[in-house]
Order: structure tokens, then C-alpha cells, then sequence
């Protein structure tokens, strides 16, 4: 049965690594929570290492760089492991072509800006329009505060026809920015698997991003032992199920997405409804805590 816990220093003296969630989890995305950054500081501080793995389709630099505006210690982490990574490796040898439709806002134009310095050895992504594109990078839709997947219907419709792979930079379906749920690109390449189209996912919860959280593990000289390592998020399908994947503990945030399930207050969870919500779910985290703190 999941443990419900009031902290994380309550368990983090077990595990040496601790991959961390970003949204609903360390911010909200307009401000960083207060109590989850002072337990990351204080978890380093005693030795742990922090990645953090998100499924922002933006490469590493781009986030920082949010993070910083937003005032994240650069204390509470050690690395970050961006699902935009690792789908932009994929683009760049190739998996969906080099002419490139782009569904997405103009605030990911940094996934075909901001490349690897290798990326001069295969061959240039040119992106071009709907018409004239081999495949799709889908960073989230174009107007992410007013549209849903079903607005791009009628467009999967063609693509479909066309063949064309849809490459998902961010497998999240839904985030709440502030106090307003918004659909990400999950969502959308969810809808077009649907329609009979083919979707490649390269972030939680699919092994492709644990691959780079394991190598920036490397880089800070620690060796990725499942008994040593705890994934930690909101998302139940990303966050606690590719954890899971992975052989890792894991440690459910319940104030996240899914913060009306488990009682009145938020920041204690109660068992039974938690239980009967992820058996509902199919998945059973090590631990959950309301937030983290």
C-alpha cells in the first residue's frame, strides 16, 4: 500500500538521486512553491542529487533560463532533463523527416533554434508548411490558454491521409497554469492515435528521457541504482508510471492535477479515497504527500 507521508526528509535519507517534476510539483507555472524548493536545498544539502525531469518540449538551456525569471534556486538542482531534449535528438537524425510542419506556440521556436553542437552532422530540419511537410514536431497547440485537441481534428484528418508521423515534444495531456487547466501536446497526439495516426513520444513516461537522466546522472559521477533512486511528480501516467517503468520508488504528489480526489485539504491526502484512486488508476506509488515540502 502507498505510504502517506507529511515530508520528504521522512524517507529522502534513502535514496542518493531524486528525479523531480517541475509543474504542479515545484510550480504552478507563474510561481515557484516556497516549501518545494527549501526541500530540495535542504535534500542536497545533505547529500542528494537533484535532476529535474520535465516534460517541457523546450531543450535544457530554455528552461533554465524560465527558472531562473522565476526565481528557482539554482541550489534545489543539479541537472535538468527536458523531454524537448530528447525529442530533439529524435528530429534532428531524422525520425520524422527534415521538412518539419511545426503545431506549436512561437515560445518553443527554441527546439529548431537551439541545437547540439552535433547537429551539423545530419542533415539541416528545414520547417515549412502544412502542405509541403514529411512529418510534425508537436510542441502543444498554437493558442494554449483557449484551444482544445478537437480544434485540430480537420488538420489530423490530412496528415493522417498523408502518412505523415507526429512527433510529441511533451506526452502531458493537461497542466494548470495559475488556476487555468491548459492541454498539452499529449493531448493532441492522443487525439490523432485515435484517428489512426502515428504519434512518437520521447518524454515521461517513456524510456527516452529516463536514457538522458541517466547520463546527466553519470555526469555528476553517481551510478543509476534503482534501489538508490526516487522519481517524484504529479502526473500519475508520467511522473509515477515511468518511474515505475524504470524500477524506482516514486513519490506521488496528490495537490497536483489530481487535488480534488483525496479529501478536503489538499495538503493531507486521505487513504481511502487515495487507494480506491490509484487501484482506479492502475498504478501504486512508493509514497504520496500533498505537496511536496
Amino acid at each position: 500500500m502507498t505510504r502517506i507521508i507529511s515530508s520528504f526528509a521522512e524517507v529522502s535519507a534513502n535514496y542518493n538521486l531524486a528525479l523531480v517534476d517541475l509543474w504542479g510539483c515545484v510550480h504552478n507555472g507563474e510561481v515557484i512553491y516556497p516549501a518545494a524548493e527549501a526541500a530540495l536545498i535542504a535534500y542536497r544539502q545533505a547529500g542528494g542529487r537533484v535532476i529535474l525531469v520535465t516534460n517541457a518540449p523546450r531543450p535544457e538551456a530554455g528552461v533554465r533560463a524560465r527558472l531562473n525569471e522565476m526565481g528557482l534556486s539554482p541550489d534545489a538542482y543539479d541537472a535538468i532533463a527536458t523531454s524537448g531534449d530528447a525529442a530533439q535528438t529524435a528530429m534532428l537524425i531524422g525520425a520524422v523527416g527534415t521538412k518539419i510542419w511545426h503545431l506549436g506556440p512561437d515560445k518553443d521556436d527554441g527546439f529548431f533554434t537551439d541545437l547540439p553542437d552535433w547537429a551539423g552532422d545530419y542533415p539541416a530540419i528545414e520547417r515549412v508548411s502544412f502542405e509541403d511537410a514529411e512529418g510534425i514536431i508537436c510542441t502543444g497547440p498554437f493558442e494554449e490558454l483557449t484551444e482544445t485537441p478537437e480544434d485540430y481534428r480537420g488538420r489530423f484528418l490530412a496528415a493522417k491521409a498523408r502518412g505523415l508521423k507526429l512527433l510529441c515534444a511533451n506526452p502531458d495531456i493537461v497542466v494548470d497554469y495559475g488556476e487555468t487547466r491548459i492541454y498539452c501536446a499529449g493531448a493532441l497526439a492522443q487525439l490523432y492515435d485515435q484517428m489512426g495516426g502515428e504519434s512518437l513520444y520521447f518524454g515521461k513516461p517513456h524510456p527516452p528521457i529516463y536514457d538522458l537522466a541517466r547520463r546527466h546522472a553519470q555526469n555528476l559521477g553517481l551510478r543509476f541504482a534503482e534501489d538508490r533512486v526516487i522519481a517524484i511528480g504529479d502526473g500519475i501516467q508520467t511522473d509515477i508510471k515511468g518511474g515505475m517503468a524504470e524500477g524506482v520508488d516514486t513519490l506521488f504528489i496528490t495537490g497536483g492535477l489530481a487535488a480534488d480526489k483525496f479529501g478536503a485539504d489538499v495538503e493531507t491526502p486521505e487513504q481511502a479515497p487515495l487507494a480506491a484512486w490509484l487501484a482506479d488508476e492502475g498504478q501504486a506509488p512508493t509514497y504520496a504527500i500533498g505537496r511536496l515540502r
